[in-house]
């Protein structure tokens, strides 16, 4: 088995009647079997040929997960094609760069999203067809095709040119490329990551290693589609055991969406779902909110059978060892009339989440632990077709990233490249077959990601003692959202600093938070030339307080009816900000010897400031914090 198209040739033999695919249409939840996946894959496939496509064509795919996405994309690549998956929350302005940069010919796309397709179809000379995922009539005008339209047009395809598509088809290989996944890297520029058929064939292989998958499983991937970890531990890991995906039912807008998990849930009930923290910390906000409404009873008893089972289960691994067998019958008390309610909400069925995307925070995992669902967190990013370790069933430790996938090298490395020893945090660097082919068209990028074939993954990370992988963050300077998506910060902060006189330095962070926050050195020379102008004097409290509105108002300029607003997406701009008492100097060694923020250095000093930044006061600039901190410029 070398390519995708191997991946469903066998389970297709192996599985027939297994059902792939689960689609609520309506009320009702419809099932497609492997053996009619692959017929309609065909289908579709050969539709792609008999409009025109050649091997190694781009196609994007534009839409929310559902049966016609994944048929689609299987059968982009029986044509020979390269997929580009999108994500749904890009905006027009930034699916207008992907497509122009992959220079796709065509794209899947769903009647939801087509609004941005059409605002930039002008700007798209590549762009020849669209192709809408939903029930639509044919538009006649040679750039809007159906998807139903495509298929029908593929059977008379297949029927004409009989074994055409099988020739195509021979023709992929494992370094035939299959996917060319957007992420905007450690650059504002997106970069296209280059997955092969054999990166996802090598790391679907990798990944099993880990844990298996009963054929008689089913998911439901309320994740993004387009996201490499949905892409390969679940669309194509349960495909390799012949398991079930049930896609997430579409409401009329991203709200209503995300309100139909725990309905589609109690439907399908799964046996394993994929999850990152913020919607890990959604359920559990959702189970204490029906707790709470139970009464002061019900919490009591929730909150004591909690704490009976958090030190029953230890760190995971230890669970119910030494001591703590004394529990045993307490947490089965507790389990049998609470948790196991708990457990119904998600169906009944769920044995466990995989989790991914960032990092979840140790609380998470034990709560999760306790009520029976334990949440198997894993570590990986799309360069590695994404997936490098996880928790298992059979093997969890809170607060690791799990064991190492088989058939894959790791290394922990200081900032010369040098191999440090275990339980000593550094680089986190792998080698496998699951590593990316580079970046599509940056050969600068690709060479400065993998070297000698080991790609250097820009997360901090040490392999403990038990030989677990714990991840400690960004060895680089990336943001990272609550939802595990990554940013780039070097160029807000240098457009913060160019743009503004009363800003020196400005450092962003974000390390799964709920929002990014600034850490602020001003220039006090231009700041009190300001202050002045505003008819206060530099250095009295109304001075103190002008002068912090005033960078306010810098920062704010990024926002929408801002002066530079639209040069950054809101969300990586600072929600908050500390105004700090010193500058960054290499003296205190916040600055390196070639000028450049040392970041750990600063995030260790202003630990407390940080954390004192996602508190509610923090929301308003003018705080005690700032007011302190701008007075020491006046007293030095």
């Amino acid at each position: 088995m070398d390519t995708l198209l191997d991946l469903l040739e066998t389970a297709a033999d192996r599985f027939p009647g297994n059902t792939y695919l689960y689609e609520k249409r309506g009320d009702e939840w419809t099932k497609t079997s492997y053996a009619g996946t692959r017929e309609q894959v065909y289908a579709f496939g050969a539709g792609l040929l008999s409009l025109g496509v050649k091997p190694g064509d781009r196609i994007a795919i534009l839409s929310e997960g559902k049966n016609s996405w994944i048929i689609g994309e299987l059968g982009i690549l029986s044509a020979g094609c390269c997929s580009v998956p999108l994500s749904i929350k890009l905006s027009p302005a930034e699916v207008e760069f992907r497509l122009s940069h992959s220079e796709a010919r065509m794209a899947l796309v769903s009647i939801g999203q087509l609004a941005k397709i059409k605002e930039v179809r002008s700007r798209l000379p590549n762009l020849e067809k669209v192709i809408l995922l939903d029930e639509a009539p044919e538009t006649g005008d040679g750039y809007e095709y159906t998807y139903k339209g495509v298929a029908e047009a593929g059977k008379q395809f297949l029927s004409e040119n009989p074994g055409k598509l099988q020739e195509v088809m021979k023709t992929v290989g494992p370094e035939t490329l299959a996917n060319i996944t957007y992420t905007s890297g450690t650059t504002s520029v997106p970069k296209g990551i280059m997955l092969t058929h054999g990166n996802y064939i090598c790391n679907v292989k990798q990944s099993l290693t880990l844990m298996d998958i009963p054929d008689w499983y089913k998911t439901l991937a309320f994740l993004p589609w387009d996201h490499c970890f949905a892409h390969t531990a679940c669309l194509y890991c349960f495909m390799a055991k012949g398991a079930g995906v049930g896609s997430l039912q579409t409401g009329k807008n991203a709200h209503e969406t995300l309100k139909n998990i725990p309905v589609n849930i109690k439907e399908l009930k799964p046996d394993l779902l994929m999850s990152v923290p913020a919607i890990s910390k959604n359920f559990r906000k959702s189970i204490e909110s029906a707790i709470a409404a139970k009464g002061k009873v019900a919490s009591s008893l929730f909150k004591l059978g909690l704490k009976t089972a958090y030190a029953y289960n230890g760190l995971g691994y230890n669970k119910g060892r030494g001591w703590r067998f004394v529990l045993s019958p307490f947490v089965k008390f507790f389990d049998n009339i609470l948790f196991a309610k708990v457990r119904e909400g998600f169906g009944g069925n769920l044995a466990f989440f995989i989790g991914g995307g960032a990092l979840l925070d140790i609380e998470l995992q034990r709560f999760f632990l306790a009520i029976g669902i334990p949440v198997c967190q894993g570590y990986g990013l799309s360069e590695a077709s994404p997936v490098i370790s996880s928790n298992s069933l059979s093997s969890i430790k809170i607060g690791t990233s799990g064991r190492l996938v088989k058939h894959m090298d790791l290394k922990i490395c200081d900032t010369e490249g040098n191999e440090l020893p275990e339980g000593q945090a550094g680089e986190i660097v792998i080698k496998g077959g699951n590593v990316m082919k580079g970046y599509w068209k940056n050969p600068e990028a690709t060479a400065e990601a993998i070297k000698d074939g080991w790609l250097y993954t820009g997360d901090l990370g040490y392999m403990d003692e038990d030989g677990f992988l714990v991840v400690k963050g960004r060895f680089k300077s990336l943001l990272i959202a609550s939802d595990g998506e990554k940013y780039s910060p070097e160029g807000i902060e240098e457009a913060i600093v160019e743009n503004s006189k009363l800003i020196d330095q400005c450092m962003l962070h974000n390390n799964q938070d709920p929002y990014t926050i600034g850490l602020i050195v001003p220039n006090t020379v231009e700041l009190n030339r300001q202050i002045s102008k505003h008819g206060a004097e530099p250095g009295t409290p109304e001075g103190i307080e002008a002068g912090i509105k005033l960078i306010r108002h810098e920062i704010n300029a990024y926002y929408k009816h801002g002066k530079y607003s639209g040069m950054f997406p809101e969300r990586w701009l600072p929600a908050a900000f500390a105004i700090l008492p010193e500058p960054f100097t290499e003296k205190n060694l916040m600055i390196n010897s070639t000028m450049k923020m040392v970041r750990g250095k600063i995030g260790e000093r202003y630990e407390d400031t940080i954390r004192f930044l996602y508190t509610p006061a923090a929301k308003n600039p003018v705080n005690d914090l700032n007011r302190a901190n701008l007075a020491i410029w006046y007293s030095s």
